[in-house]
């Protein structure tokens, strides 16, 4: 695997990092992560074709990009990569033609040929697919022995457009899927870093990623006695609080965002479904600990893996970045210290993580984590 990474900031490209031997015609695949806007730009869409001609050219607009060491915003960062013992495959589908958020992750699946299938990267719309239903209907079609990982696209803190697309098509709605085949190995990693704080409670009313309900009693208001002072600051202060999602005889929990209030309805609506039935806890930030969870998370692929990994693919979540404010950077070059200095490293700031838990092969839908992938040729 040779590596090319450039990326597109204030009207100029600037070459990051290149392996020895790279050669740009030889190119199967591109990462393109970006501000929302430069994906649109055609000028810059038809460069990088010319530049990668044989390519396959996988987009996914971020509320911030990983290239290096560095975390920016509004940029374009380019991961060209060039295979020499394995294959990929691709595949595109759009919600609207699916139907649901289950079905497309279905149609995505079905796409890719199982036989010799050693991992999938998913990248799907991030305003309008259900993370939780999408990650279903991919589970169900998942060849048994299959990771899976991805994310949701971003829009910065606007939550107003996300794009996906591959090579010309682009736009909102899509959902693109790259099979990896061959001598390559794929390791995941995903670690949250929350403090856990309060007593397990029930979910008793909910309905899919809206919140009613806990224990017989008002959601809202119960979480706001919760916060205390932080209550006034909502709804931009959930992002410090989000809740643990308990999952039944594995001893794991997911991690729910809030993304809205809902006065009225006293309600809350999260980025994950919350089942009825569910156990939750509230969880807070540790800044420390956040960081120290970016390490866990690489040290997970680290074990997997039997020498040093050629690429890592960070996918870290919109909340743990306004959170970590100016320390944002910290839990990337923690990452970056585990998985070595040789690793090329690229990735995003997501609407949502896709990844496997603990030792189980189905992925789930992951918010506030720092979620890793790990590839080498063998």
């Amino acid at each position: 695997m040779k590596i090319l990474q450039m990326y597109f900031r204030q009207a100029s490209w600037t070459q990051l990092r290149q392996s020895d031997g790279f050669n740009a015609t030889d190119c199967q695949l591109v990462l393109a992560f970006g501000h929302r806007p430069l994906l649109a730009d055609q000028v810059l869409a038809s460069y990088i074709r010319g530049r990668f001609p044989k390519a396959h050219i996988v987009w996914g607009s971020t509320a911030g990009e990983i290239l290096g060491s560095t975390v920016m915003n509004e940029s374009l960062a380019i991961t060209a990569i060039q295979l020499e013992k394995s294959m990929i495959d691709c595949a595109l589908t759009h919600i609207r033609d699916a139907g649901s958020s289950f079905e497309a992750g279905v149609r995505l699946m079905q796409q890719l040929s199982p036989e010799g299938l050693n991992g999938v990267l998913v990248l799907a719309d991030g305003t309008h697919i259900n993370g939780s239903e999408l990650v279903a209907g991919l589970n169900s079609e998942r060849p048994t022995q299959t990771s899976l990982v991805g994310g949701l696209a971003g829009d910065g803190t606007s939550f107003s457009s996300t794009f996906v697309g591959l090579n010309d098509t682009i736009g909102e709605g899509y959902l693109v899927a790259l099979g990896l085949y061959g001598e390559i190995t794929m390791a995941t990693g995903s670690v949250g870093g929350w403090d856990a704080f309060g007593p397990e409670r029930t979910i008793s009313k909910s309905d899919k990623n809206v919140l009613y309900e806990i224990d017989g009693k008002n959601a809202l208001g119960l979480y706001k006695d919760y916060l205390g002072p932080y209550a006034k600051e909502l709804p931009g202060s959930a992002f410090l609080f989000p809740l643990a999602l308990k999952l039944e005889g594995t001893g794991q929990s997911l991690i729910r965002t809030i993304l809205s209030i809902d006065e009225d309805q006293q309600s809350m609506t999260f980025a994950g479904n919350l089942p009825q039935g569910g156990r939750v806890r509230l969880m807070k930030a540790n800044f420390d600990r956040l960081i120290e969870a970016s390490s866990e998370a690489a040290q997970q692929c680290v074990q997997e893996m039997t020498a040093e990994p050629e690429l890592a693919i960070l996918i870290s979540c919109l909340g743990r970045k306004i959170v970590l404010g100016d320390r944002i950077e910290e839990e990337i070059e923690a990452a970056r210290q585990t998985l070595g200095a040789s690793s090329f490293a690229t990735g995003f700031y997501s609407y949502g993580e896709i990844s496997p838990i603990g030792n189980r092969l189905n992925c789930e839908l992951h918010n506030q984590t720092m979620t890793i992938t790990t590839l080498r040729e063998n």
